[in-house]
């Protein structure tokens, strides 16, 4: 007679139970978390290279990687995603778990133009952000057989022969191609540009003469020079003369008003747990103010200027309202 009522008192204390559980589940979540954060890193890092190998940032990349992986005590994989002007790297960083196992690079101005220039799953605020590590000023090079060895000759060459003179940039929206869409306005040329997936193979277009002009980075030139690419510049980009190359006029010494610069730093997908972000923003301090770090940054040509956290944001908050105005000035997305 009475099996029917302890038979839904069960039930009801079935469920009961389960409520309990899952509220002290939920209820130890966060200690969970901050748990698994504590013991982090415990298996390898990937780090994400928006360009091809070669490239400025990602030779930066790999020697940054050799020295945290120190600071952290776990194997760091730079992976290189290239296309589409760095966009491929930064929406998979973007996309990536907020767990610590994957961080990577995010290069200005391109981070910051092509949101403006087109629909993306990214934009600077997409990230976590760990600290710039290079500021490289833009500068424009030629092969050196090339008759043309300063932007006087380029334009009197430009002039004479329109949209002969090719310009290789790392992308649509890149420092490099802006570079060139203001220097055609203030010179008043029109050349052609050819876009790749990095500065390695805008330098290997220009080893095999294939383009006109190399619009690669102070420090990235330097270091191809080094290597043995036959290339010579033009002139560099930057307020002054960056001090890898003395020897080298700026634009503006030549009559050309125009300043700009890549900034390369780390970052991580958004919502990385406090602990692990606290080790990474640690581990990059404590490696851009190694001496050792700086030495081997130095002797491949890589112009160092760390920025913690907070201030790289306010760097990419400027940037990014300079680059509005300009879009409004003067749209650069090829049609």
């Amino acid at each position: 007679m009475h099996s029917k009522p302890d038979s839904r008192r069960r039930r009801l204390s079935l469920c009961l139970a389960a409520s309990a559980l899952v509220g002290m589940v939920g209820a130890l979540t966060p200690a969970s978390s901050q748990a698994q954060a504590a013991v982090w890193p415990n298996r390898p890092i990937e780090m994400i290279v928006a360009y091809a190998p070669g490239g400025g940032t990602d030779l930066v990349a790999r020697l940054l990687a050799r020295h945290l992986e120190k600071e952290l005590g776990a194997t760091i994989v730079v992976q290189n995603k290239p296309g589409a002007g760095g966009a491929i790297g930064f929406a998979e960083l973007a996309r990536a778990t907020p767990d610590g196992y994957t961080i990577g690079f995010i290069n200005t101005p391109n981070l910051l133009t092509i949101p403006i220039e087109r629909k993306t799953t990214f934009t600077w605020k997409s990230y976590d952000l760990i600290g710039n590590l290079v500021d490289d000023p833009g500068a424009f090079t030629v092969n050196q057989s090339s008759n043309i060895d300063s932007l006087a000759t380029l334009v009197k060459y430009a002039k004479a022969n329109p949209g002969a003179v090719t310009v290789g940039t790392t992308g649509v929206g890149s420092d490099d191609h802006l570079a060139m869409l203001l220097f055609e306005k203030a010179s008043g040329v029109k050349m052609t540009h050819v876009g790749y997936k990095g500065a390695g193979e805008v330098r290997g277009a220009l080893a095999g003469q294939q383009i006109t002009i190399g619009a690669i980075n102070v420090g990235e030139a330097l270091a191809y020079q080094k290597g043995g690419t036959p290339l010579k510049f033009l002139g560099q980009m930057g307020l002054s003369r960056a001090v890898l190359a003395p020897n080298v006029s700026t634009f503006r010494e030549q009559g050309y008003n125009i300043e700009l610069a890549s900034l390369r730093g780390l970052a991580a997908p958004k919502g990385l747990p406090e602990p692990v972000k606290k080790k990474l923003v640690d581990a990059m301090a404590k490696v851009a103010a190694d001496p050792q770090f700086k030495q081997q940054a130095d002797a491949m040509f890589a112009p160092l200027r760390y920025l913690a956290p907070a201030a790289y944001a306010a760097e990419l908050e400027r940037g990014e309202a300079g680059f509005r105005q300009l879009w409004k000035e003067m749209p650069w997305q090829e049609k």
